[in-house]
């Protein structure tokens, strides 16, 4: 039986140094509510749109794409290249087999915008349910995050 993420040590331990760096930010944080709201929404759009993406490889993936925030804060590392290596680690320890690993870890590593394949992408889903999880209009910092330049359109 494979263990859940959410109960895995190193995904317990890296959510929760991003949650400690986080803990004074004024802009949106990286915890474990906005990785629900991005599988949620994910999961919304690859239903409406029949994408036949799995729910677990969905909320696994989503679970996992910003797990290398702070790995980003304290070394400068992009979080999409340290997000990858970090799942890797996790969906091992987690049992999922090679093939869920790779396609999770190719996701991670595009979600940013790089490179992404086809609108029917894991990693494009995953960017989309990221923007979309925002609540710009709502926040009091909107006028000095760069967030907002870069996904005009967020919430409307």
């Amino acid at each position: 039986m494979r263990m859940r993420i959410t109960d895995n040590p190193t995904f317990i331990e890296k959510l929760d140094r991003i949650e400690e760096l986080e803990r004074e930010r004024i802009y949106c944080g990286h915890g474990l509510g906005h990785l629900l709201d991005v599988a949620r929404i994910a999961y919304i759009y690859s239903l409406e749109e029949n994408l036949g993406f799995t729910r677990d490889l969905i909320y696994a993936t989503s679970l996992l794409h910003d797990i290398g925030r702070a790995d980003e804060y304290e070394s400068g590392i992009p979080h999409d290249e340290a997000g990858a290596v970090i799942a890797e680690r996790v969906l091992r320890e987690c049992g999922y087999d090679e093939k869920v690993i790779a396609e999770v870890c190719e996701a991670i590593a595009c979600h940013r915008g790089q490179e992404l394949g086809e609108g029917g992408s894991l990693g494009e889903l995953i960017r989309r349910a990221d923007k979309e999880s925002r609540c710009c209009f709502r926040c009091g910092a909107r006028d000095s995050c760069k967030w907002k330049v870069k996904n005009e359109g967020v919430m409307r």
